[in-house]
């Protein structure tokens, strides 16, 4: 088994109603660029869940910052988020949910989700060159050999890149 961390993605979010679905969204896109789709139903649940928890009590006059991070670690996937929040993390039904205090007022959750049978940190790769700098040019939802785009996961990236380039009002 592999003990480190071989892949690791993060999202750094304002602590806002959002959140919850940014989050979510990351989520999804990080698990099917690391061919983990099995995985992407509990992920984006227990991401769903601990967003959710930690914007309750935000307020738009005072702002606060979350930190979504995914990392593939021996035979899990651990789902992490590091907030300003005090406190025991959010409970969720069927899943261990696990918090430690950071200096400066700050913590961390996470939770670890099994990877499915017969694969490890070793195996799911993100393709070479799929980085944002380094996006092939052309049709913005090019296949990738082995990598099909669900209809599904096609919308949200065409809304995803609609928002994006929308002008600032």
């Amino acid at each position: 088994m592999i003990s480190q961390t071989t892949q690791v993605d993060d999202l750094r979010l304002v602590a806002a109603p959002s959140a919850v679905n940014c989050a979510e969204i990351f989520v999804r896109f990080a698990l099917i660029e690391w061919s983990l789709r099995p995985l992407i139903p509990d992920a984006t649940l227990v991401t769903r869940h601990m967003v959710s928890s930690s914007v309750e009590g935000a307020t738009q006059s005072k702002p606060r910052f979350l930190t979504v991070r995914l990392r593939l670690h021996g035979d899990c996937v651990v789902i992490e988020l590091d907030d300003d929040r005090i406190g025991d993390p959010p409970e969720l039904d069927g899943w261990t949910i696990s918090a430690v205090s950071l200096p400066g007022g700050r913590r961390n959750v996470w939770c670890e989700l099994p990877l499915p049978t017969g694969m490890s940190a070793a195996l799911p790769r993100r393709a070479p060159g799929r980085s944002a700098a380094t996006a092939p040019s052309g049709p913005p939802l090019q296949e990738y050999p082995g990598e099909p785009v669900d209809a599904a996961d096609s919308e949200i990236l065409q809304r995803v890149l609609y928002g994006l380039n929308r002008p600032a009002r």
